[in-house]
């Protein structure tokens, strides 16, 4: 922990969060030592890609727009100034504009699923499932063996409709 508080403090980030897994009680205890708090939790959710329980979906996509992915995220601008967007898969569905939107990371055979996000006019549509059931397909054929997420209450429905499985809460403590 102090050398995660090093490099924070090194790089100006005043605000973080430490994530650690609910049954991890030694790492629990250190972070309430220091006076850390929790501040929320998500639902940590993987799957086999042979688990894939929706076909893959005829879904209208977009161009992989990076700009127009960060907007419907909602993050500041110049976040992920310096990373390298090729390593990133986005899939945006469009109706006239982007309205929903997820990105996908593949590392050492897992994709990890991000920031799948719909407008608020436009949920209740399937969007989300469709995109996050079309990036478990799309991985597949890539070569991940695995895929993961984590998830927010709102949507552990949604993704174990896809084949995901609980695999306990994160825990967010910040200082």
């Amino acid at each position: 922990m102090d050398a995660i508080e090093a490099v924070y403090a090194a790089a100006g980030v005043t605000r973080f969060a430490a994530w650690v897994h609910e049954g991890d009680e030694a790492m629990r205890g250190d972070l309430e030592r220091r006076g850390y708090t929790l501040d929320e939790s998500t639902r940590a959710m993987g799957m086999a890609l042979y688990d894939i329980r929706l076909p893959r979906p005829q879904i209208e996509l977009g161009p992989p727009d990076w700009s127009e992915y960060l907007r419907i995220v909602g993050v500041p601008p110049g976040f992920l100034r310096g990373v390298d967007r090729t390593a990133f898969h986005v899939l945006a569905r469009l109706g006239g504009e982007t309205v929903a939107t997820a990105m996908a990371f593949d590392r050492d055979g897992d994709c990890g699923i991000y920031n799948v996000t719909t407008l608020e006019r436009a949920r209740r549509r399937g969007l989300g499932t469709a995109l996050t059931a079309l990036h478990v397909h799309d991985v597949l054929a890539r070569g991940c063996q695995t895929a993961s997420l984590q998830s927010t209450k709102l949507a552990e429905r949604m993704y174990a409709a896809v084949g995901f499985r609980d695999l306990g809460r994160i825990l967010e403590y910040v200082p």
